[in-house]
C-alpha cells in the first residue's frame, strides 16, 4: 500500500520540502487520502484517481521531518510558506528529461486536508501541465496493524 509520499511523488515526480516551522493544524490517527490528476499538454492522458490511507502519529506531526513530499535530488525550492493551517510552495525540477515548475498547496482543518500541486513541464514529449487535487479526510484511530 502506498502512503501519501508515495503517492504524491508517483503522481507528481517528488519534491523537497524543508522541516515545517509550526505544528500542522491535523488531527493524529488514520487517514484516507484521495488524489485525482489530470493532464493537459501535447499529449493528453486521461485522469487517475488514487486512493490510500495512512496513520499519522501525534509524533509525525511535531517531528521536523515531517511533509507530505519527500526530498528529490535536481530540485530547488524557491519560494516556501509554512504555517500550521497550511503550506505553499514553489519549485523547479530540473533533469534529463527536461525542467518542471511546481506550484503546491495543502490546508489543514483539524479533521480534513485539501490540496492542489499544479506542474508545468517542457518534456521530449511536449509540453504539459499536470494537476493534482488532494483531499484527506480523518478516518479515527490508527489501527494496530
Amino acid at each position: 500500500m502506498m502512503n501519501m509520499k508515495t503517492l504524491l511523488a508517483a503522481a507528481v515526480l517528488t519534491l523537497p520540502l524543508v522541516a515545517q516551522a509550526q505544528t500542522p493544524d491535523l488531527q493524529p490517527g488514520q487517514w484516507k487520502f484521495v488524489s485525482v490528476t489530470t493532464v493537459k499538454g501535447d499529449v493528453e492522458m486521461p485522469e487517475r484517481t488514487d486512493t490510500e490511507r495512512q496513520c499519522i502519529t501525534a509524533q509525525d506531526l511535531q517531528s521536523a521531518d515531517f511533509g507530505f513530499v519527500e526530498e528529490e535530488q535536481g530540485c530547488e525550492l524557491l519560494d516556501q510558506e509554512i504555517r500550521a493551517d497550511g503550506l505553499r510552495y514553489t519549485m523547479i525540477c530540473r533533469g534529463e528529461g527536461g525542467e518542471a515548475t511546481i506550484d503546491g498547496e495543502m490546508r489543514f482543518m483539524g479533521e480534513r486536508i485539501e490540496g492542489d500541486v499544479t506542474i508545468d513541464t517542457d518534456s521530449p514529449i511536449g509540453k504539459m501541465t499536470m494537476n493534482t487535487r488532494i483531499e484527506g479526510t480523518y478516518q479515527g484511530e490508527c489501527s494496530a496493524d
